[in-house]
C-alpha cells in the first residue's frame, strides 16, 4: 500500500491501530530506524506517525499542537518580543537576527518559525541540534549525513526556515521522510519521533522540547524526564521550563 499513490488513508489508520503492539515491542526490542523504515513506511508519514502517536499517548499530535498555539502562541511571542528582550543582551540580538530574516512574512507558520527559533535562543541551546540546513534544491540522497545529529532533526531545503518551502525528517542519521511542505508538520513528526521510538531528548535541547511537550503537546507528568542520562544528576523537572510557563502566565494576567 505504501507505493501506491492512493492509499485510503482510513484503511491505512485501521492497520496501522491494528500492529500497534508489533510496531512498539519491536521499538522496545532495539530493532533499528533503518529497519523499522522498511518494515512500517506508514509509520513515518504524518499520518501514520499521528495514529501511533495517539494509541501510545492518547493525544491528537498535529491537532494537540495547532490547538495550543491558538490558545498561546501568540502570548508567547509577545513575552518573548517585549520582556524577554529586555534581559538579556544576547537573546536581543538573537531576536533582531530572525526579524530580518523573517522580513515582511506574515501568517501562523511564520509566527511558529519565529517561536521555535526564539525558545532555542531564550534557554541558550542549539539550533543545529534540531535543524540542519542543505541547499533547497538538495535530494535525500545528497544529505551529508554525518554532519547531521543522531536525534530527531528536521532538514531544512534552503538558508533559513523562513526561505525554505520543503523539509526532510532524519532519524539517526536516516532520512525517514524526504518531502515536507510545512513546517508545523516537520516540526510534529520530529516531535512525535521521541515518543514513538523511546528517543531521549538530547541535552543540548532539554528545555526547548520541555517546554514544547508541557506547553504545546500537552504532556504533563509530575516527575520524570525524557532528557538523556549524563554523569551529572539532572532534576526532575527542568526549573527554567516551569519558570517561564509561570512567567507568562504572569505576563498575560497582567495585559489583561
Amino acid at each position: 500500500m505504501s507505493q501506491q499513490a492512493d492509499a485510503d488513508p482510513e484503511e491505512v489508520k485501521h492497520l496501522m491501530k491494528l500492529t500497534f503492539y508489533t510496531q512498539r515491542k519491536q521499538v522496545n526490542q532495539g530493532k533499528n530506524i533503518k529497519y523499522l523504515l522498511e518494515q512500517w513506511p506508514f509509520w513515518f508519514s504524518e499520518l501514520g506517525m499521528a495514529v501511533h502517536f495517539k494509541e501510545l499517548t492518547g493525544i491528537g499530535l498535529k491537532e494537540t499542537f495547532t490547538k495550543n498555539v491558538d490558545l498561546k502562541g501568540k502570548r508567547l511571542l509577545n513575552y518573548m518580543n517585549t520582556v524577554a528582550v529586555n534581559k538579556n543582551k544576547k537573546f536581543l540580538q538573537a531576536s533582531t537576527r530572525y526579524k530580518v530574516m523573517r522580513g515582511d512574512l506574515s501568517g501562523c507558520s511564520e509566527d511558529i518559525k519565529e517561536m521555535i527559533l526564539l525558545l532555542l535562543a531564550y534557554f541558550d541551546e542549539k539550533e543545529d541540534v534540531m535543524f540542519c540546513y542543505v541547499e533547497d534544491t538538495c535530494l535525500a540522497g545528497e544529505v551529508k549525513m554525518d554532519q547531521v545529529p543522531l536525534t530527531p532533526t528536521i532538514v531544512v531545503c534552503g538558508s533559513s526556515c523562513y526561505s525554505s518551502r520543503r523539509f526532510m525528517l532524519s532519524i539517526d542519521q536516516d532520512i525517514v521522510h524526504d518531502n515536507i511542505h510545512s513546517f508545523i508538520s516537520a516540526l510534529c513528526l520530529m516531535f512525535g519521533s521521541y515518543y514513538c521510538f523511546n528517543i531521549h531528548y538530547p541535552s543540548e535541547l532539554a528545555s526547548t522540547l520541555e517546554f514544547l511537550q508541557r506547553c504545546f503537546f500537552s504532556i504533563n507528568p509530575e516527575k520524570g524526564t525524557k532528557v538523556e542520562k549524563t554523569r551529572t544528576s539532572r532534576l526532575h523537572v527542568n526549573p527554567r521550563v516551569f519558570t517561564l510557563i509561570q512567567e507568562l502566565s504572569d505576563h498575560e494576567w497582567r495585559d489583561v
